[in-house]
């Protein structure tokens, strides 16, 4: 058997950049999503996508194994980032990997992208979301269709940081021929029910199945990063095409910007940047020095970036008038608690919109000021305030104002573990 692959990644439509990153190739599939916003998140899922495409190119004889020890080195790498770089503290990323065996499939995970099977027209999540709002799940204090929607959903209880040892889940599946298997960031699987991801991805070839995923995550206003990675198991005698001699990497780990910042990280070529003359440039790339073949990545990264840009705006010119109405209209129904201010000393205000800019234009504005000071809340929740509480109307955005303002006021009557000032 063997694979037939492909992957995209989109930075959707409210965040500033992509900190996704994603890897497909001859035996490896894999998505990583960054966190940290201006800490770098994009630098996490990048390093965590290149030191794992090294047991692609090395098959190592145990690869759960082996997926394992990649997982500690690269955590031990963020370690060393930030202490070159303390400006780049704070950052992470989750990583969802599959390792093909031939007649198995060898799988690591740690955060909340996940992974899935496809076969015979039943849809499996291979995954168990590391989340806050799993272990809800977990426990059955809330049920699968609360959490869709759970305020906190995405805070994550295990991811790689460089701060804390992280334990991977590691296990072993069968693999067939006709199985499809899914890898994606929650941009995907947070937006999309899983009805309409198992529907997406039973019919086409792998490539036409990646542009249908995230182009529906686009229409329902993809607020994060998506990133999807679909691979078919197929019979050896079936001719594939010639992309598929060299993996294809997309998202932050293909920006030529991210590997500058990561000069000691060795990269994967790949055949993302031209996919219509990948085998000429594979021949290229074969008897060029290690120096030229660089050259060669550096100007098909190039390439590749001008083209986007280009699509993009013709995209963008196209669409533009219509989606100005609809987008007002949409926003003027979304609301979120976040900071108003400093987050060190600023208050908690009520949104109106979702959180971010387009083109330079602000997508929310503020409704109300409710003056409770972040300083006096609960860490936890100064978090999630920092990070922006998504709310379900304006009453319910009201409600949640009113429940921090007693949490407040119980740390200041009364301070427990978790409150500002006390050791926990």
């Amino acid at each position: 058997m063997q694979l037939r692959y492909a992957a995209r990644s989109d930075v959707g439509l409210v965040r500033p950049g992509n900190e996704d990153s994603g890897y497909a190739g001859p035996r490896l599939l894999v998505v990583a999503d960054g966190m940290g916003g201006h800490a770098a998140g994009e630098l996490a899922s990048a390093t965590a996508v290149a030191m794992l495409a090294e047991l692609d190119a090395s098959p190592p004889a145990d690869p759960l194994t082996a997926m394992a020890d990649v997982v500690d080195r690269i955590g031990s790498t963020l370690v060393d980032l930030v202490q070159e770089d303390v400006e780049v503290e704070g950052m992470g990323t989750t990583v969802t990997g599959i390792y093909w065996l031939g007649e198995r499939i060898a799988i690591v995970h740690v955060g909340d992208s996940r992974a899935y099977l496809l076969r015979d027209g039943e849809l499996v999540q291979l995954t168990h979301d590391h989340t806050y709002v799993q272990t809800l799940v977990d426990s059955g204090q809330i049920s699968e269709e609360e959490a869709a929607t759970h305020p906190r959903r995405s805070l994550l209880m295990r991811a790689l940081d460089g701060i804390s040892p992280v334990e991977a889940d590691l296990s072993v599946r069968e693999a067939r021929v006709g199985d499809r298997l899914l890898l994606c960031s929650d941009g995907l699987s947070g937006v999309l029910t899983g009805e309409e991801i198992h529907t997406l991805l039973a019919t086409g070839e792998p490539t036409g199945c990646v542009t249908r995923l995230v182009d529906r995550a686009l229409e329902h206003g993809a607020p994060d990063n998506v990133t999807v990675v679909v691979a078919d198991v197929i019979d050896f005698e079936v001719s594939i095409e010639d992309s598929q001699v060299l993996p294809v990497v997309v998202g932050a780990a293909g920006e030529l910007r991210v590997r500058e910042r990561l000069p000691r990280v060795q990269f994967p070529l790949d055949a993302e940047p031209d996919p219509e003359h990948v085998a000429q440039a594979t021949e290229r790339t074969r008897a060029a020095s290690p120096e030229n073949a660089l050259e060669v990545r550096k100007r098909e990264v190039r390439k590749r970036r001008w083209t986007r840009t280009v699509l993009a705006l013709v995209i963008v010119g196209a669409v533009a008038a219509l989606a100005l109405v609809a987008g007002r209209l949409w926003l003027q129904t979304q609301w979120f608690v976040s900071v108003l201010g400093n987050p060190g000393t600023g208050t908690v205000a009520v949104y109106n919109g979702v959180p971010g800019s387009l083109m330079g234009v602000s997508l929310s504005s503020v409704s109300s000021d409710s003056t409770i000071a972040v300083g006096t809340l609960p860490l936890f929740d100064q978090e999630l305030v920092s990070k922006g509480i998504p709310a379900a109307d304006a009453a319910d955005a009201e409600r949640i104002i009113n429940e921090l303002a007693q949490r407040a006021t119980d740390c200041i009557s009364a301070p427990t573990t978790g409150c500002p000032g006390v050791a926990s």
